[in-house]
Parts: structure tokens; sequence; C-alpha cells
């Protein structure tokens, strides 16, 4: 595990802003575990399968097949069976059903072989809810980054504000808060901080300080990287 960075943290805590800027300094491929739930999630509402019903969506997981690569510049591309689905499975309407599928034992259980196949091809830089505790326990690169709830909040009310979606602050804290907790608690990979991950707080830090903080990090580790 030389070679995978992996980061967790709740919604709104710079993850994935940071994964792709520290993936395009060290030119390694980004990795946004949460679109694979989101993949899956938009096939299961495109075939109408019940959301509720766990055994459905292990039997579709066990069926479908997901991918993510990313260009030089960290830019994301989802494949859902060979069908980009990047711009399709953001929106706020999905998000608050992804859920189901996150909870899911049986497919976490594939999402994990998945991500573990990408990270057999290596330098790739992981985000995710349980990268640090459950998919790559034993890299030697751990993170969880975090931040108060209102500056979470804030954040992910911009990024919908600036993709063009029009979402109320209080609604979004909401949201932010109802994905917490969502998270914490299922029984599955809840999140949770691994005790050997280095804990940043982002409230007050800019994006470029917690990239470089995470670098030197890595660097110190290995010399020379």
């Amino acid at each position: 595990m030389d070679d995978i960075i992996a980061i967790d943290g709740p919604a709104g805590s710079g993850k994935s802003t940071v994964a792709k800027l520290i993936a395009k300094k060290l030119s390694y491929s980004y990795i946004d575990t949460g679109a694979m739930y989101r993949a899956l999630t938009f096939k299961a509402i495109r075939e109408s399968i019940d959301l509720e019903d766990e055994d459905a969506l292990v039997k579709l997981a066990k069926r479908t097949t997901i991918d993510i690569v990313s260009d030089k510049d960290g830019n994301l591309k989802v494949l859902l069976d060979s069908e980009d689905v990047t711009g399709l499975i953001r929106t706020p309407e999905l998000t608050a059903k992804v859920f189901y599928a996150a909870r899911t034992p049986g497919v976490r259980v594939e999402m994990v072989k998945i991500q573990r196949a990408i990270g057999a091809r290596g330098k790739c830089v992981f985000e995710g809810r349980d990268i640090t505790t459950v998919v790559f326990p034993e890299s030697k690169y751990k993170f969880y980054l975090d931040a108060d709830v209102k500056e979470r909040a804030k954040r992910r009310h911009l990024e919908l504000a600036v993709s063009g979606k029009k979402v109320s602050y209080e609604d979004t804290e909401k949201d932010v808060i109802e994905r917490d907790n969502k998270d914490k608690t299922r029984k599955t990979a809840p999140l949770r901080r691994a005790e050997d991950a280095v804990y940043i707080d982002t409230t007050n830090m800019a994006i470029n300080e917690v990239v470089d903080k995470i670098i030197s990090r890595v660097k110190i580790i290995l010399p020379g990287l």
C-alpha cells in the first residue's frame, strides 16, 4: 500500500477538491468512491428497482460494471456498464437516495472489490467514507478531513449554486446533517476516523494549505517523492 493515499471525512469537509489537487500534483489517479454508489443508485432508479429491497440492490450490484477514470488534470469520468454517467449522478434528488445502496452490506462488498481492483493499478488518491477503515486499512497514507457543520454546509451550498442548482442554505445544512447521521450510524462500514489516520480540521484552512499538509506528510514517509 505504498502508492495509495486514503482520505475519509464527512460531506463538505473538502475531500473531493483536496484529493483532486493531490492527484494532479503527484500525477496520481483521483478516485471518488462515492460516485460508485451514486452510479448504482442511478441504475436502480432507471430500472425501477425498490431501493429498500436490499436483495435486489445486491443482485443489481453483482451484474453491474462500474469504473472510474481520471485525466491528468484530475477530471473524473464515471462509467456505468461502459456508459459515461458522470453528469447524471450529481442531482440533489439522487444524493438523497444514495444511502440505500451505501447502507446495504452486500452492495458494499461488491463496491470494495471494485475499489481494490482499481487500487491495484497503483498511484491512486481515494476519497470516501470507509477508505481508511475498510477498503485500504493498511495504506501508509491515511487522512481524515473534517470541518464545522455550518462551514461544510456553506461549501456545499456554494458548490450547488455554481453548478446551477437552486437550493436554500437552510435546506443544504439540513441535508448535510442528515447525511452525517446516515453515514455515521449505518451498521456496515460507518464513517469514522481510523485510529492511525491524520486528522485535519479544514474549517479555517485554505484548500492549498490542506493539500500541502497532506503532501508534506507523504513526503516525510517517503523522502524524495
